[in-house]
């Protein structure tokens, strides 16, 4: 049974103003699943959060089902198994990322839809399982309004996220590896991984050095130093000043 270490921690929101954290980490006995609730971009439509909570609960629903089914086929089914309880419908409803890791005996699996990476470290060095859709969009100027969002949200030209439509899911990236293999498994929101990708205050091998040796919570509070530092995002451009947190360690080498 491999270690997991979970650290979490808040941001703000749009207003600036302090709410609850819209990330949910759920740890099974052969699972981690880390989602990414999105901010809605409007007071009429459920929180991002509401949802990711309820999406995580579904899954764990669904593992348990069918421990060994394929990711892509178990995050389909609970987004459609959500979407009817709750009468949700393509196009305007809440969405969440979804990063799951599941183990065996032998195998690792890994499935990440829209941006919470997932970073493996083997022996012969580490991979990111990052879906760089969203970010790609961003650069190129094409996820400049919230009608911009909605537009290229589950399109064949735009990002793919969990939401109503559990074809989605099968856009999903996913990477299997031999458990031998594997030393240490990170999952990351986006609040945690803008540090690597954008900010530049450290690579994925700082990250794991980091937690390793101060704890989780020191790579969360070096993020928020580094925000702290650029209060108007002048340095670093971005929506909320402090975005949500979640970081999940797993250390197979336990």
């Amino acid at each position: 049974m491999p270690t997991i270490s979970i650290a979490e921690q808040a941001g703000v929101g749009i207003n600036g103003e302090p709410r609850p954290t819209e990330d949910h980490v759920l740890t099974l006995d052969n699972a981690v699943l880390l989602l990414d609730g999105a901010t809605a971009p409007s007071p009429d439509q459920p929180p991002g959060g509401w949802y990711a909570g309820l999406l995580a609960k579904q899954l764990a629903d669904e593992l348990g089902a069918l421990p060994a089914d394929d990711l892509a086929a178990v995050l389909a089914r609970a987004i459609a198994a959500v979407a009817e309880s709750h009468g949700l419908r393509p196009g305007s409803s809440p969405s969440s990322t979804v990063a799951m890791l599941r183990w065996t005996d032998d195998r690792i699996d890994a499935l990440v839809l829209a941006d919470s990476p997932i970073v493996a470290f083997g022996r012969s060095g580490h991979e990111v399982l990052a879906d760089g859709r969203i970010a790609a969009l961003r650069a190129a100027g094409k996820l400049y309004t919230g009608a911009d969002v909605r537009a290229r949200r589950n399109a064949a030209d735009g990002f793919w996220v969990a939401e109503a439509d559990p074809g989605a899911a099968h856009q999903a990236l996913c990477r299997s590896w031999p458990r031998e293999d594997i030393e240490t498994v990170l999952l990351a929101s986006d609040g945690v991984a803008v540090a690597v990708d954008d900010y530049g205050l450290f690579d994925w091998h700082d990250v794991r050095a980091l937690a390793r040796e101060q704890g989780l919570h020191a790579v969360l509070e070096a993020v928020r130093t580094a925000e702290r530092a650029d209060p108007h995002g002048t340095r670093w451009p971005r929506p909320k000043r402090h975005d949500d947190q979640a970081l999940a360690l797993v250390d197979f080498d336990d």
